[in-house]
C-alpha cells in the first residue's frame, strides 16, 4: 500500500533565488498595514493583515486515533491520545466591520497542547503547541511570494476599489490578472484569479458547517499531504442556524456560532489526504484541488467542542491576544511550497508587530485553562 504514496524528499519543493528578497518586501508592507490599521481599521487596535475579524475562541479536545494504517500514523499522529485545544474561527479578510462587507471566506485556526518535540519556529522551539491555520476552500489564489506582492496590495486596498462600483471592480480584476501590469501576458495570473473567483462564491454558512483545508501541502512524516478539518456528519445535521444572511444584521456569524455551542456539543474530523501523483496533486500550485478519487481523505483524529458560552466580550479580547501560524509544528509536519514557506516569517513579523502595538504579551500558552480559565 505504501508504494502508491509519493515519499517526501526535499526536492519536491522548487527553489526561488529571489524568495528572501520578496519575503522581506511582504514583511515591510505587512508591518506598515498593521501600524496604519490602528487608526484606519475602525477598532482602535492593530489588526491582523488577514483574518482580522474573529468570530469566537472555542475550547476543544483533539483525540488522535489508534489503529491507523502506518502511512497515516506519522508524526504526531503516530501516538494515540487526547490533547486540549483552542480553536479560533475568523473571517479571511484583512478588514474588520460588518459581516456583509467581509465576504464568506472563513478560517479555522487550531492550537493543540502538550505535543512533544521542538517546533519549526527558532525563537520558540519548546512551546509544546502545534497549530493549523486552515481556510474554508480546497484551493488558494496565490502560488508564490512574487505573486503575493501584488495580491496582498490589492486585498489591502480592496474596499477603495469596490467602493467605485462596477468600474472599480473591473480595475481590481484587471490588476489581479495582470499583476498590476508587472506580468508578461503569457504569465498573467489566470489560475490564481479563477481560484479567487471560486473562493469568492463560497456561500455564507454557519462556520460549524464548513470544511477547512491547509492552504497548501504539508509534510506528513515520510509522505506529502493536505490536511482538512471537516464537520462530523451527525453533528452537522443537528445544527439549527445553518444558512447565514449577512445582510440581516451587522453581526451574523458570531451570534450563530455562540448560540449553537450554548445548546449542544460539536465535533469535526481531522483528515489527511496523502499525495499519490505530483503532477495531478502538485506541491507548488495551490490553485489545483487534489482529487479525492486519487487519494481519499482519511480520518486521523477527532476535534470535539463541548457545550460552552463564548458570548462575553472577554472571549474576543482573549482571542485577539493569541497567535496562530502553520509553522508552529514539528519537522514531520513542515509546510511545503513557495507560498507556504513565505508564511513563516510573514506570520512571525505580523504577530510581533500586532502584539507590540496592542501592548499585549506575546507568549505561547501552556494549556487551554491558562487562556480561558478552568473548564466548567
Amino acid at each position: 500500500m505504501a508504494a502508491q504514496f509519493v515519499p517526501y524528499t526535499p526536492d519536491v519543493e522548487a527553489q526561488d533565488p529571489d524568495f528572501d528578497r520578496h519575503v522581506q518586501t511582504v514583511i515591510e508592507r505587512t508591518e506598515r498595514y498593521i501600524a496604519e490599521s490602528v487608526r484606519a481599521g475602525g477598532t482602535g487596535r492593530a489588526l491582523r493583515d488577514a483574518h482580522a475579524k474573529g468570530y469566537g475562541l472555542v475550547r476543544g479536545t483533539v483525540e488522535i486515533l489508534g489503529g491507523l494504517p502506518p502511512e497515516y500514523a506519522q508524526g504526531i499522529y503516530a501516538t494515540p491520545g487526547t490533547h486540549d485545544a483552542l480553536i479560533r474561527f475568523s473571517n479571511g479578510s484583512p478588514h474588520a466591520g460588518a459581516d456583509a462587507r467581509l465576504g464568506a471566506a472563513t478560517g479555522l485556526a487550531l492550537k493543540m497542547f502538550d505535543i512533544p518535540g521542538p517546533t519549526l519556529l527558532e525563537d520558540e522551539p519548546d512551546t509544546g503547541t502545534f497549530d493549523y491555520a486552515n481556510i474554508n476552500g480546497p484551493v488558494f489564489f496565490c502560488n508564490t511570494v512574487e505573486h503575493y506582492l501584488f495580491i496582498q496590495e490589492l486585498f489591502l486596498d480592496a474596499p477603495s476599489y469596490f467602493a467605485q462600483g462596477r468600474r472599480g471592480a473591473h480595475r481590481f480584476y484587471t490588476e489581479f490578472v495582470t499583476g498590476k501590469a508587472t506580468l508578461d501576458q503569457d504569465d498573467w495570473a489566470w489560475d490564481e484569479f479563477l481560484a479567487f473567483l471560486r473562493l469568492s462564491k463560497t456561500p455564507p454558512l454557519n462556520v460549524l458547517l464548513s470544511t477547512y483545508w491547509t492552504m497548501g501541502a504539508v509534510r506528513h512524516g515520510d509522505y506529502i499531504a493536505k490536511v482538512r478539518i471537516t464537520p462530523d456528519r451527525d453533528c452537522a445535521a443537528a445544527v439549527v442556524r445553518r444558512v447565514i444572511d449577512p445582510s440581516s444584521a451587522q453581526e451574523v456569524f458570531r451570534p450563530a456560532l455562540q448560540a449553537e455551542l450554548q445548546e449542544r456539543p460539536y465535533a469535526f474530523d481531522i483528515q489527511v489526504q496523502l499525495c499519490t501523483d505530483l503532477e495531478r496533486m502538485p506541491v507548488e500550485d495551490t490553485t489545483v484541488e487534489w482529487p479525492e478519487r486519487l487519494s481519499p481523505s482519511v480520518t486521523v483524529a477527532r476535534l470535539r467542542l463541548p457545550r460552552q458560552d463564548i458570548s462575553g466580550p472577554e472571549n474576543l479580547a482573549t482571542m485577539d491576544s493569541l497567535s496562530f501560524t502553520p509553522w508552529r509544528v514539528t519537522a514531520e509536519h513542515a509546510p511545503l511550497g513557495n507560498i507556504m514557506r513565505a508564511r513563516k516569517e510573514v506570520y512571525r513579523h505580523s504577530s510581533i508587530a500586532r502584539h507590540k502595538l496592542n501592548q499585549q504579551a506575546r507568549a505561547e500558552p501552556r494549556s487551554a485553562d491558562e487562556v480561558l480559565g478552568p473548564a466548567p
